[in-house]
């Protein structure tokens, strides 16, 4: 009954990796059957960020058990348009590079749309992509991802059930999605040559990938909702053998996971309580105090009022549970003894270490929280993990360097050196093209941008230089906005600064919503470095917590929340100039994502609808509240 409600088989994978292994193995499987039967084996193929795990681990098939791809034909679902093939965000080279130059296929035998045809013989080149499509067999294997508007391969929200392969015009929502492969949204082509629906649904099989919180939502309606068009990665529930395959977060918003009582039997752990009643609530506008027995029976609860009894009952451990998550001492209370508080009051005061994947997340997400642990004298150390130097704009560089040139004239400094390097930094800016990576010499211009901001915002909350850590993780630091696996030596830097802080609390990014994946890898790494302690038997680890905060792309499900700060307008506003002070990242922020508004607009906002949704379930009514998730060890 656990899947009663999704009308798409769904696979569900602890990472992206391992349900990666497990598509490959499905590919190498159909390759060689359709071999040993004497037939090539046609595949559908997929780009973006998703299939790149999956392209991995074929290749490594390949170069490791000898896969072999020479029998292969292989048809892309889209092409940006116009884009030239060698174009650094083409298509044809995101193949190339992550597959076709990796293995044996034959470069006759993969097609991919033309980004470059003119336009009057687009109809008559889709045609012709059709019919290649037609001449081979059809497709046996269609790989898929899905875009948060539920688009796939680039049919936009009501594409045609019945379109083929033709020239589309991409959604703001698309481009915006996608402006990180490019730099900024303007670089973003608006149209593109994709397969249509029709054509995807005539594939023998189709298997869609999905990973990360992002993608929950769509899936859900993908998965569960009504076929429409409005949601086209819906329409494959028409498909006889389609199968989703994803990670656990892009699985988090179906009903199994988010109401599991909805599906059939449930077994009632506190925290599933908590989600069932807070969702009750909310759905109803009341507060957690005022749910009836009769509220429970008719939204789906009866089975606990069965198992809990009386609803009057349930609705105070509930809100006992969030009334002991909000606390103004987020270090602990000192000289008080309060058993549920989030925190402990020994040790006081403490040591604090909060790990900043950016050189701006610490004030962003946990802004008003930083200032608070501070001004409540615990020893708080920050830790900016990347130079975050990817995410300062050519024009920005162009102001210091004149700031630069203006002050050596005006103080009458004649630093051959100095000038050497600025000369070298103005011409390669000027001169630089839109796909050109930085050289060494522009990177280490804007991470110093970046790290003045940070430890100006550091002694803006009152930190000294010895508490502020700049780590300059070497996965992030490749010039391109694709980064590095995580490695040892990102580990044991992590390691060696947490052995010389030994921190009571530990404060990390929980975000994983960052488009760059900067956040996930920057927590896999605090969590290997972690477990790297333990083995070692780092004894000052039994005094230490890990909280997660988010913040600044999305924000924790207050039935998740086990701490919240609340801050009063004042603090709020503190929080505000604190993120002004990195402006770098005013006004205009290169990597954005899908929200166009500035980061301190939406830390405001998620601040304040926390604060608004624990006043809305009969708790104190605050300005804003920043969240936090504890994290076992």
């Amino acid at each position: 009954m656990i899947d009663s409600l999704e009308k798409i088989p769904v696979q569900i994978f602890k990472s992206p990796k391992e349900g990666s292994e497990h598509v490959a193995r499905i590919i190498a499987h159909l390759i060689k059957e359709k071999n040993a039967a004497g037939h090539k084996a046609v595949i559908g193929l997929a780009t973006g960020s998703t299939p790149k795990s999956l392209y991995a681990e074929l290749v490594k098939l390949h170069q490791e058990e000898g896969l072999s791809f020479k029998n292969v034909i292989t048809f892309n679902l889209d092409q940006y348009y116009p884009m030239e093939p060698d174009a650094l965000n083409s298509y044809h080279y995101f193949m190339r590079k992550y597959l076709f130059e990796q293995t044996d296929i034959d470069p006759e035998n993969y097609f991919l749309p033309n980004g470059m045809i003119p336009k009057e013989k687009i109809k008559e080149h889709c045609a012709d992509y059709e019919k290649k499509i037609a001449d081979a067999g059809g497709i046996d294997l269609q790989i898929l991802g899905i875009g948060n508007n539920g688009h796939i391969g680039f049919n936009e929200p009501g594409s045609p059930v019945y379109s083929k392969t033709r020239l589309v015009t991409l959604e703001n929502s698309t481009r915006l999605a996608n402006s990180h492969e490019f730099g900024n949204i303007s670089q973003v082509p608006r149209m593109a040559i994709t397969m249509g629906i029709s054509t995807i649904l005539k594939s023998h099989r189709i298997i869609l990938m999905a990973w990360g919180k992002t993608k929950a939502p769509v899936i859900q309606k993908a998965v569960e909702g009504k076929p429409t068009e409005e949601v086209p990665a819906s329409l494959l529930q028409n498909h006889d053998n389609c199968t989703f395959v994803l990670d656990k977060f892009a699985a988090s918003e179906l009903t199994r996971f988010k109401s599991p009582w909805l599906t059939g039997e449930c077994d009632w752990t506190p925290q599933i309580i908590k989600a069932a009643v807070i969702g009750l609530a909310l759905k109803l506008g009341k507060p957690v105090l005022s749910l009836t027995n009769h509220d429970y029976n008719e939204y789906g609860l009866s089975d606990l009022l069965v198992d809990k009894g009386d609803a009057y009952e349930i609705n105070l451990e509930v809100y006992y549970m969030l009334r002991d998550s909000i606390t103004g001492w987020p270090g602990g209370k000192p000289n008080a003894s309060i058993p549920n508080h989030p925190e402990r009051s020994l040790p006081f005061p403490k040591k604090v270490l909060i790990f900043s994947p950016h050189p701006d997340d610490d004030i962003i997400s946990m802004g008003g929280t930083f200032m608070r642990l501070h001004d409540q004298g615990h020893d708080v150390n920050v830790a900016y993990q990347t130079s975050g130097n990817i995410a300062v704009t050519d024009e920005f560089v162009t102001r210091f360097l004149d700031f630069t040139v203006g002050f050596e004239k005006i103080f009458n400094i004649d630093n051959t050196i100095s000038k050497a390097i600025l000369n070298k930094a103005t011409s390669f800016i000027t001169e630089k093209k839109s796909s050109e990576r930085d050289t060494a010499e522009i990177r280490s211009i804007k991470g110093l941008i970046r790290r003045c901001e940070a430890r100006a915002t550091c002694k803006y909350v009152g930190l000294n230089d010895d508490q502020i850590h700049f780590m300059n993780l070497p996965f992030y630091e490749t010039g391109t906005i694709e980064k590095k696996p995580m490695s040892d030596e990102d580990v044991q830097l992590t390691v060696t600064l947490m052995r010389k802080i030994k921190p009571n609390q530990v404060f990390c990014a929980g975000d994983l919503a960052d488009p760059h994946g900067t956040h996930k890898v920057c927590i896999d790494i605090v969590l290997a470095a972690l477990a790297f302690m333990k083995q070692a038997g780092d004894k000052w680890l039994n005094d230490c917590r890990v909280w997660l905060y988010k913040g600044a792309w999305e924000e924790w499900d207050i039935s998740e929340i086990e701490m919240a700060v609340p801050m009063s307008p004042e603090q709020v506003r503190k929080k505000r100039y604190g993120i002004f002070i990195h402006q770098s990242q005013k006004d205009s922020v290169p990597f954005q994502g899908s929200d166009s508004r500035e980061f301190w607009q939406r830390a405001e906002e998620r601040n304040a609808n926390t604060a608004d949704l624990y006043a809305k379930l009969g708790l104190t009514s605050y300005a804003a509240m920043e969240a936090f998730v504890r994290l076992p060890l």
